[in-house]
């Protein structure tokens, strides 16, 4: 059974967080919770996590996994980001925001879109994601945790942990998170395209649906 790591929302206990941490430095695949909703991560290094992800999902690799960074700078090492696209992402992180750019060499082929080399990066505003991602010392790669047939994410830990309990290997329960996705952001293709309306609020990039 995946084990069930119990954090404080506010003050993450330093001892489990690198306890879920290790789980991902080794290749493992772990739930935890974010500013939007609980998702799927994996190392961004790791084939077997990263194929298991989309499993779980039911995506191939059309669809856009994304990095979850420390903040901007972190960022930038996997995007390539002019001033405009850069003024963006100021305003939108940290936050519920998924932003789609070109992915940089430091992304691995096999996890950029396979036609338009392009990723998802975010900034997440959450104490929980961010202590693992600090932890970590890099970005791990992410996945909104929607099951095949399901219209929204898991909420709820316990549920998680039953639901997946033999294809994931860790849940970092924080509580329950806010069952909306993310509001992605397609910056690649000139000018910005709003892909899909979540928790974010595209009038704060100055966007319109």
């Amino acid at each position: 059974m995946a084990q069930l790591f119990e954090v404080h929302p506010e003050h993450p206990q330093p001892r489990l967080i690198k306890q879920a941490a290790d789980l991902i430095s080794q290749g493992r695949v772990v739930a935890i919770p974010t500013d939007s909703s609980y998702a799927l991560v994996c190392h961004l290094d790791d084939k077997s996590a990263v194929d298991a992800m989309r499993r779980i999902r039911g995506v191939d690799e059309r669809h856009h996994l994304t990095l979850l960074c420390r903040d901007l700078s972190e960022l930038a090492n996997y995007a390539r980001v002019d001033n405009k696209q850069y003024r963006l992402l100021k305003l939108g992180t940290p936050g519920p925001f998924t932003f789609i750019l070109d992915a940089t060499k430091e992304v691995p082929r096999r996890v950029s879109h396979p036609s338009r080399r392009t990723i998802g990066l975010r900034v997440p505003d959450h104490r929980v994601t961010q202590a693992l991602l600090a932890h970590l010392g890099q970005p791990v790669l992410a996945t909104t945790l929607i099951l095949p047939g399901h219209d929204e994410p898991l909420n709820d830990p316990h549920e998680i942990r039953e639901a997946l309990q033999k294809q994931i290997d860790a849940v970092v329960d924080a509580g329950a998170c806010p069952m909306a996705p993310t509001t992605v952001i397609d910056l690649s293709q000139g000018d910005a395209l709003v892909l899909r309306q979540g928790r974010g609020d595209p009038s704060l990039l100055g966007l319109s649906l």
